[in-house]
């Protein structure tokens, strides 16, 4: 590179560079935005069609269940399903008794509640004040107390004047009253 033009001529090419750099940037910048609104998309519809196979498999599940009912109709029960009945009950028994699982999972879940009640209390406690806010707070709260100091001043003196017109006027009556008895 020899001269001004030629370092000239480099500038315009380095320019033209930048440019379509930032054109591509631009566009793949675009790209990165459109993929990102079809990832969220396709999040949503995974999270319904989840759904969706949920639902779905409880009715299956369920037409299953009415299927086989119909299909044992009449048919007394056997060894291995009255062996299951006897096992579901025991463990519903267990479950229900007040000293077992049930108890204490009730007992659990009332300290959740608890816990969960006072971490929102504690959360909603959670402030910070700048330093120049609480400066001025204080100035405004000591200006309040000030005026409210002033009104009450001015309402006690104005209860002395009041008293002294009723006092004034009492005696008027007294004096009148004398006169005219």
């Amino acid at each position: 590179m020899v001269g001004f033009k030629e370092l000239l001529r480099r500038l315009k090419v380095q320019d033209q560079m930048t440019k379509q750099h930032q054109t591509r940037l631009d566009i793949i910048s675009e790209d990165i935005g459109e993929l990102q609104k079809n990832q969220t998309t396709t999040m949503a519809k995974i999270a319904q069609y989840k759904r969706k196979l949920m639902d779905l498999s409880h009715r299956t599940l369920q037409v299953l269940i009415k299927q086989e009912i119909q299909r044992k109709s009449g048919y007394a029960i056997q060894a291995d399903e009255e062996q299951l009945r006897v096992q579901l009950d025991t463990i519903q028994c267990e479950l229900n008794a007040p000293t077992q699982f049930k108890g204490r999972l009730n007992e659990l879940m009332s300290q959740i509640r608890m816990q969960n009640h006072f971490g929102a209390v504690k959360s909603e406690e959670r402030y910070y004040i700048d330093a120049d806010l609480l400066r001025e707070i204080k100035q405004h709260l000591k200006q309040q107390q000030e005026g409210l100091s002033h009104l009450i001043s001015i309402i006690k003196d104005d209860l002395e004047d009041i008293k002294l017109v009723e006092h004034g006027l009492n005696e008027t009556i007294h004096i009148r009253g004398g006169v005219f008895s």
